[in-house]
């Protein structure tokens, strides 16, 4: 998914108005549609928060590229008309936070926890009954030479 950008204004920003089509494309994609019953996996970094605790703070973060309503909006979209499953949000309640990302601007990332939950597994309904957890590696973000984005695991099982 492209990042975006740093201003949310396709006017003044054309990386920004890039990811907007591109999550209105991804909305309107016929192949992402799975057949009834099939078995299917999304996973990505899709660049945007969904959820207001998907994010640090919801109110500080509305003008914030991965946050702007028309980006959650259009991704939530996306979802919804496929019927994919958001994975982590199905184990995890919308009311707890949960990131996946923690920028690299920050002096001390841990103590801050100033996250966003950028990296997303969807499925499709077939697969739910399959579904045995999901979790977000944030110690990982805390390695030597780690990335600002941690792992995101799902377990499967019979």
């Amino acid at each position: 998914m492209p990042a975006g950008g740093d201003e949310p204004d396709r006017e003044i920003n054309p990386k920004f108005g890039h990811k907007l089509d591109f999550l209105d494309e991804m909305r309107a994609a016929k192949g992402l549609r799975p057949a009834p019953k099939q078995r299917a996996i999304l996973v990505g970094d899709l660049n945007v928060a969904p959820l207001e605790n998907d994010v640090w703070s919801h109110k500080q973060l509305l003008d914030v590229v991965s946050h702007t309503p028309v980006e959650t909006g259009l991704l939530n979209a996306a979802r919804d008309t496929f019927d994919w499953i958001d994975v982590t949000r199905s184990v995890v309640p919308a009311e707890e936070k949960i990131y996946s990302w923690w920028s690299y601007r920050a002096q001390d990332w841990k103590k801050s926890d100033r996250g966003r939950r950028l990296d997303h597994i969807w499925v499709t309904p077939a697969l739910v009954p399959r579904l045995k957890g999901a979790k977000v590696k944030k110690p990982a973000r805390g390695w030597p030479q780690g990335s600002d984005h941690v792992p995101v695991i799902v377990e499967f099982g019979d």
